[in-house]
């Protein structure tokens, strides 16, 4: 993701599912801290509502649990 020429325009829905699915916790922790955990929450909800999403099933479990407690 990050070989994009131009990152400026990637949407926040793209930079969550990279950094969710290929970040370590501190990438996350830090993505959570610039866009906060409930918008983070609400854009991740949104993206697995579909079934054609890109994360893989351990993330997408994990995540799920997470922002159910969290958000």
């Amino acid at each position: 993701m990050w070989h994009v020429k131009n990152t400026a325009r990637l949407s926040p829905a793209a930079i969550l599912e990279a950094v969710l699915n290929y970040g370590d916790w501190r990438d996350v922790k830090t993505l959570f801290k610039i866009v906060g955990v409930k918008k983070a929450a609400g854009i991740f909800r949104k993206q697995v509502k579909s079934h054609r999403h890109n994360y893989r099933p351990e993330i997408a479990n994990y995540f799920k649990l997470y922002f159910q407690k969290h958000a």
